[in-house]
């Protein structure tokens, strides 16, 4: 017989180590977050709930899946209610969160989700929608009005589908000035240099594109009573796979649909220039300070590039997780000689680099991890570019050598070759062309950086020989450091 699912109802049969930290029935929804994915749910939704409850205020997500309606439904169906599991070495602890209060689908549930962009009890906007989910020109670093979506959603008429969440934001901003609504602060939490800026940029080139008459009185609102403050978010969320719903279900004596798992450690640094009152998210130990760039960049350049650097690497050799990659005889060497590589490049006011690699190594061991390297490898194109190319660039500027950049590139250019790993990835087709042309290695290797957005790398030839020379020992499943 099928075990119950979980509830708020079922919430009182469960031991009190497992139940949410705050009952969900006295939040409201005063945090919109777009992106449904298991980070949020692992990461800023766990800081929202411990600041509710510590604080006594009522602060709860709506949150909105920006592509797939079965994950808000799922979770709909469940009173927004998910299991998540800290996967300790000595083994996991389990626990239900209860700070999601609302979960939206953004294309059919448009109008709910403006309604609440426009609602005065709402103050913090906060996103997890990748790199890609801006939509960046490669070439301005703006907002590219020549993608597909981007375009659609201009087009659109005023009462029309919107499919980008650029596109949505802008268009509840608007709605929010129009109803001369408090001031407001939208948080970006994806993995990107100067992400508060980012995703200010493009939305005011969404707004200054559109055909709104009154765009200007948009955009001077959007200046005066917004705040995009940049963020550092820190915690390695595996996939969910069969074994989660399993030991969730063991865990709680409930079925969960959607639980989540992450490592124990976890950060969030936040710039502080917020426009409007926010959950005090410091009470559960988040840094609120007056520049995040020397945290951002040691975060970007040090842990996600070398958990790049270990999917390629691991990927090419014949692993599947991160803890695989670790327990060759080259994965521990690899990440302390990329932090070491790239730590010159660093702003001052950080964490010590060394320290912090030593810190790395230990969470990526971790046994009770099983973070798929395909996944850390997926959307590569995207990923790079934020986390290995501004390094590079610094580094050859000042002639010094990059041999673990350059085995990086390597690695991620061999996985992007007709019949590799497949990995998911916005410009998969063109990447794989490249290998279609007649010409050296080196020649395949100028013309991916090309299609990355890199062609000052592109024409540097010691730079494109030297990853071309790495090729043939990943061919044959060695990784040569």
């Amino acid at each position: 017989m099928e075990p119950p699912r979980l509830s708020r109802a079922a919430l009182a049969g469960l031991a009190p180590a497992l139940r949410p930290a705050v009952d969900p029935r006295d939040l409201r929804a005063r945090v919109v977050h777009f992106g449904l994915g298991a980070f949020h749910r692992a990461h800023q939704a766990v800081y929202t709930e411990h600041a509710a409850a510590r604080s006594g205020e009522p602060w709860g997500i709506a949150a909105v899946a920006p592509r797939s309606a079965e994950t808000a439904r799922a979770l709909r169906a469940q009173d927004c209610l998910y299991s998540l599991a800290e996967l300790r070495p000595e083994g996991e602890v389990r626990r239900v969160v209860g700070s999601v209060v609302a979960a939206l689908a953004m294309g059919p549930d448009a109008g709910a989700v403006d309604a609440l962009l426009a609602d005065p009890d709402v103050t913090v906007v906060t996103l997890t929608v990748t790199e890609k989910g801006y939509h960046r020109s490669p070439a301005t670093g703006g907002l590219d009005l020549t993608a597909a979506p981007v375009a659609a959603d201009l087009a659109a008429p005023p009462d029309g589908p919107l499919t980008t969440v650029v596109g949505r934001l802008a268009a509840g901003l608007a709605a929010r000035t129009r109803a001369d609504a408090p001031p407001l602060t939208v948080v970006s939490c994806d993995n990107m240099a100067d992400n508060g800026a980012v995703l200010g940029r493009v939305v005011r080139d969404f707004v200054r594109a559109s055909a709104w008459p009154d765009r200007e009185t948009v955009l001077e609102r959007l200046a005066s009573a917004v705040s995009f403050p940049a963020t550092v978010v820190d915690r390695i969320v595996p996939a969910t796979g069969e074994g989660d719903l399993a030991a969730a279900r063991a865990a709680l004596g409930v079925r969960d649909a959607l639980p989540v798992s992450g490592e124990p450690y976890r950060q969030w640094v936040l710039e502080d220039s917020f426009a409007a009152p926010r959950p005090r998210w410091e009470t559960d130990g988040a840094l609120f300070v007056p520049d995040v760039a020397p945290y951002q960049l040691t975060k970007l350049r040090l842990l996600n590039g070398s958990h790049s650097l270990l999917a390629h690497l691991g990927l090419a050799a014949g692993h599947g997780t991160v803890a695989d990659a670790m327990a060759t005889g080259w994965g521990e060497t690899a990440v302390r000689a990329l932090c070491a590589e790239v730590a010159p490049t660093l702003p001052a006011g950080g964490p010590d680099p060394a320290r912090y690699a030593g810190d790395l190594v230990l969470r990526f061991r971790n046994p009770a991890m099983r973070h798929l390297l395909r996944q850390i490898g997926s959307d590569a194109s995207l990923k790079i570019t934020e986390r290995w190319l501004p390094a590079l660039r610094t580094l050859r500027a000042r002639g010094t050598a990059t041999p673990v950049l350059e085995l990086a590139l390597a690695a991620w250019a061999y996985g992007t070759r007709p019949g590799g790993p497949a990995l998911p990835d916005p410009a998969a087709g063109a990447l794989a062309a490249c290998w279609d042309r007649a010409g050296r290695p080196a020649d395949t290797v100028r013309a991916l950086l090309c299609r990355v957005g890199a062609a000052d790398l592109a024409e540097d030839t010691a730079l494109t020989g030297a990853v071309a020379d790495r090729l043939p020992a990943l061919r044959a499943g060695r990784v040569e450091l």
